[in-house]
Parts: C-alpha cells; sequence; structure tokens
C-alpha cells in the first residue's frame, strides 16, 4: 500500500514538476502528511526526485523553444550560491521549524495566487 502512495506522489509532483510549478511544492506536503515522514528526509527525496524530473523537463522545453539561454548564467550561480546556503542552514534547523516555514511559504504563495485572480477578473470588466 505504502508502495502504491510513492508511485501515486511522484506521478503528482511529476506532472507539477513538468509543468513548472515545481514537484515539491506537492510532493513535501503529500509526504509530511500522509506518509507522516520527516521533513528534512522530504526535502531529500524531493531534491532527488526533482533533479531527474527537472533534467526530462528541460530537455522537453528545450526542444519545444521555451528555453532563452539570455540571462541564464546569472540566475544559474545566484541559484547555486544560495541553494548552498540553503542546505546549511537547513542542517541546523530542527524539523518543525522547516515544516512550519514550508508551510508558511505555501500560505504566501496561494494568497499571492488569489491576489492576482482578482486582479486579472477586474482588468477583464
Amino acid at each position: 500500500m505504502i508502495v502504491l502512495l510513492y508511485i501515486l506522489f511522484g506521478v503528482i509532483a511529476g506532472i507539477f514538476g513538468g509543468l513548472g510549478m515545481g514537484g515539491g511544492t506537492i510532493l513535501i506536503p503529500l509526504l509530511t502528511i500522509f506518509l507522516d515522514l520527516d521533513q528534512k528526509m522530504c526535502q531529500g527525496i524531493n531534491l532527488i526526485s526533482f533533479l531527474v524530473m527537472a533534467l526530462f523537463s528541460l530537455i522537453i522545453h528545450y526542444k519545444n523553444g521555451f528555453i532563452k539561454p539570455k540571462g541564464i548564467f546569472f540566475v544559474i550561480c545566484s541559484g547555486i550560491i544560495f541553494s548552498i546556503l540553503g542546505a546549511l542552514i537547513v542542517g541546523y534547523l530542527p524539523s518543525k521549524i522547516l515544516r512550519t516555514l514550508f508551510g508558511v511559504f505555501l500560505c504566501i504563495l496561494a494568497l499571492v495566487e488569489l491576489v492576482k485572480i482578482f486582479k486579472n477578473k477586474k482588468k477583464e470588466r
């Protein structure tokens, strides 16, 4: 039964990852809520699965012409630097704090999206 949940969660995260939304946005809550895994473990699982999903998504997006290399160097460099810093910080934080911070992040993300929806509806009028 647990293996089926892992597969189902992988499918869901893969769909979100392929859409460019980040599979971890959905994968981490699924793993912590339904499988009661430690937050740090879920983030590690997400990182490993992200590498594979990102590689395939990158190839497909590149073939479809959705990737423009201009300016990407700065995004990659800053992403690498802050990924290292983030990983170092996470190593010192308890899982409970990480779980809370991730929940706050998801709530903020949801609010931003709601604001966008209402702004777009006002523009349509």
